[in-house]
């Protein structure tokens, strides 16, 4: 049966909020490896501590959800602090993460992330351009979903009617938000350390990382390929998903962490393209539109070559063959 998603503040709305919870939640147990063809931050860690910062973000996602509505904080209010609201979230998630570690190192991450987040510093790279340009990761319209129901998200956001959300569609954005926050905290808390030897002590004191990024060379490479990965995706990949008015999300499967495309409104997004990334954007249009041209263009010559040839050279071996008998007639 297709369910949709409840449309305003009702007991089945705290029904559908609660087993989106308690589904996601026996996900998280299971399977986390990535089955997507690029890298995430939380690819590193081992299933243990992945585990348990996805259960942290679950359990803080929770109390934010609870303060929205003990506050009374609108629609609009979300709105206009969705940028705030995931900055205070991720910090939050950040420092109850850290809390699980030993005691070196532990007190300089929470020092650090105090420092940053009580002068409101956001640790600029492309990772967290790539977030903005992700509408923050539609924090907005899940937050909306989750405690005022469908009917106050705008009308032209998704390809279907509003008051007809699919279920499925709310779980997607709600797993995409899980898993994009565990890979801004792992961000974080990186790039908090003043050198990569640091780094690397840390995540082998705390048993963080997996069997394949056991070496300081593997981690090295790693977070080079990430960065790598990071510029690749925001010059190239994030304008012509934008242009295309499609949004990457990521999902639990019993595979593991896959990613999926789905449709919504991103010109807003168009709009906040730097210069470099809509010339990006406009050689992979003009590539998209000339290349089939010229392919067929460039077939058609050769057709017409290979034709030629052919021709050419049949008529030069009739005219060899003739001069023969001729010859021969005369002998």
């Amino acid at each position: 049966m297709f369910k949709y998603w409840p449309n305003k503040q009702s007991l089945k709305l705290n029904n559908a909020v609660i087993e989106l919870f308690y589904k996601t939640k026996i996900k998280i147990k299971n399977n986390l490896s990535n089955k997507t063809k690029f890298y995430l931050y939380t690819d590193m860690m081992n299933h243990l501590h992945k585990q348990q910062l996805f259960l942290i973000i679950l359990k803080e996602l929770e109390k934010l959800i609870l303060d929205i509505i003990e506050l009374n904080i609108t629609p609009k209010n979300i709105k206009q602090l969705k940028y705030r609201i995931l900055y205070d979230f991720v910090y939050t998630v950040s420092k109850q993460f850290t809390i699980t570690f030993q005691t070196k190192y532990r007190n300089y991450l929470i020092g650090k992330l105090n420092f940053n987040h009580s002068r409101h510093l956001k640790l600029k790279s492309e990772y967290i351009k790539i977030i903005e340009l992700e509408d923050y990761m539609h924090i907005e319209n899940l937050l909306i979903y989750l405690t005022f129901g469908c009917s106050y998200i705008g009308n032209k956001t998704f390809l279907f009617n509003k008051l007809y959300t699919p279920q499925k569609h709310v779980q997607i954005l709600f797993e995409n938000f899980i898993i994009q926050v565990g890979n801004c905290v792992i961000h974080n808390l990186t790039k908090n350390f003043s050198c990569l030897s640091d780094m690397i002590y840390f995540l082998k004191l705390n048993t963080i990382c997996n069997s394949s990024y056991l070496s300081t060379r593997s981690i090295a490479l790693f977070f080079n390929n990430l960065n790598w990965q990071n510029y690749i995706y925001i010059y190239l990949y994030q304008p012509k998903l934008i242009y295309s008015a499609y949004y990457q999300v990521l999902i639990f499967t019993l595979k593991g962490i896959e990613n999926k495309y789905i449709y919504t409104s991103r010109l807003s997004d168009l709009k906040k393209l730097s210069n470099i990334q809509m010339f990006f954007l406009f050689v992979l249009e003009l590539k998209d539109l000339c290349i089939p041209k010229i392919e067929k263009f460039l077939i058609t010559v050769i057709k017409y070559i290979t034709y030629t040839f052919i021709n050419l050279f049949s008529n030069f071996f009739i005219l060899i063959i003739k001069a023969i008998l001729f010859s021969v007639q005369k002998l």
